[in-house]
């Protein structure tokens, strides 16, 4: 492949200097700031700074309120990005076999992700409320969210799942559609079963699309679904649904530790790049991009 050269050396890096402008404001020093704030105690306003070093870390790690976020907040994330690509999968399956009409499958399962975290919590809160949610009535057992901590944690995750759906959809009919035909066919002739030609020629051409996937829903599940808990559940009933990035925003602008609510942004930065390195480390090892 033929490589475009600039003739002016410098232009590639005047280029590059606005993306650089732009990620030193709103994520390199945010990123700083947070780090150091974490080392100190101090007031909302910033006065009375006292240098504390990793004392906001240990008590984080000593106190049980915060260990219980921290398995909410994997219990979360782990739910919402199994269930949602296993469910997006199956999804994209069905309505790619149905060929006809997939523009119109297409657009309504996008939709939802048009929509706020906000708004999606919104929708499942009053579809799932105990008095009087459509889906309440329906079911054969009782789903009260507003006292019960594990159900309001099965609420959060289906909205957020529901949420992404459309999302995780729309990458997975575009690989599928790439997956050749031909591949398929050879296989059927050879007595491939359905299950057989998804699993040894399907999928695997689909590791790269679940690999993308993967990372960018544990992203969404750790920082993107503030909205969600807020508006349905703010972190209750009895911290069932404090994720970190809740208990984050609470520390910070509620209780009114901004020591401690920095220390928090640390360590779940930490646990996502973590998370995500991992994936490159090991993950990645077995995804075919041929």
């Amino acid at each position: 492949m033929e490589q475009y050269k600039f003739s002016n050396k410098k232009l590639p890096y005047l280029l590059s200097i606005p993306q650089f402008i732009i990620v030193t404001i709103f994520i390199l020093y945010p990123t700083y700031k947070s780090l150091e704030l974490s080392l100190f105690t101090t007031s909302i306003f910033g006065g009375n700074k006292v240098f504390v070093g990793l004392q906001n870390f240990n008590d984080l790690f000593s106190s049980p309120d915060y260990l219980k976020t921290l398995i909410v907040s994997l219990i979360f994330a782990g739910g919402v990005t199994i269930i949602g690509l296993a469910l997006s999968l199956l999804i994209s399956v069905l309505i790619n076999n149905a060929l006809k009409g997939l523009t119109i499958y297409r657009t309504a399962f996008i939709w939802p992700y048009a929509l706020s975290p906000a708004v999606a919590g919104a929708i499942w809160m009053f579809i799932m409320h105990p008095s009087y949610g459509i889906l309440t009535s329906i079911l054969p057992f009782k789903l009260n969210w507003i006292l019960n901590g594990n159900h309001a944690l099965i609420l959060i995750i289906v909205a957020a799942t529901w949420r992404m759906l459309g999302y995780n959809i729309a990458f997975y009919l575009a690989g599928l559609q790439s997956v050749p035909v031909s591949l398929r066919e050879a296989a059927a002739l050879d007595g491939a079963s359905g299950f057989q030609k998804f699993f040894r020629i399907t999928f695997p051409l689909l590791t790269p699309t679940t690999f993308f996937l993967l990372t960018m829903n544990l992203v969404y599940s750790f920082f993107r679904t503030f909205g969600l808990i807020h508006t349905v559940t703010k972190g209750g009933p009895s911290g069932m649904t404090e994720i970190m990035v809740y208990k984050t925003y609470k520390d910070g602008f509620i209780n009114l530790v901004p020591g401690l609510s920095a220390a928090q942004s640390v360590i779940l930065l930490a646990i996502v790049i973590g998370i995500i390195s991992f994936q490159f480390k090991y993950l990645e090892r077995k995804v075919h991009y041929a």
